[in-house]
């Protein structure tokens, strides 16, 4: 298992860097969701973790919410946790389909507890 796994099913705080509305700064394709990170950590990639929010539809500077899941790349060493409102929640496929303009990239797989 993952490191990132020890945050699944718990309040985190992110800083969002890529407010939902905003565009990659290489690639050209439009953040449909705020995408963040978790500040003094450390991801596989040597960056820190990065998260996607889910279930808030307006641009954010800082959110904390429940840890739902990781969707562990498989052919990148860079783990994304998906955070909720803690009284949400989002099946596997709502997962994919919401992540789906980064993650298409990428083989991946969704790990919860």
């Amino acid at each position: 298992m993952t490191k990132s796994t020890k945050y699944l099913e718990k309040i985190i705080e992110v800083k969002i860097d890529r407010p939902m509305g905003s565009k990659h700064p290489k690639y050209n394709y439009i953040y449909p969701v705020n995408y963040g990170y978790i500040p003094n950590t450390l991801s596989g990639d040597g960056e820190e973790i990065d998260c996607y929010v889910l279930g808030i539809f307006e641009p954010l500077e800082i959110y904390t919410g429940k840890c739902i899941a990781i969707i562990k790349r498989l052919d990148d060493n860079d783990d994304k946790l998906v955070i909720v409102p803690e009284n949400k929640n989002y099946s596997d496929d709502e997962i994919k389909v919401l992540t789906e303009f980064q993650e298409r990239f990428f083989k991946s797989e969704i790990i919860r507890k």
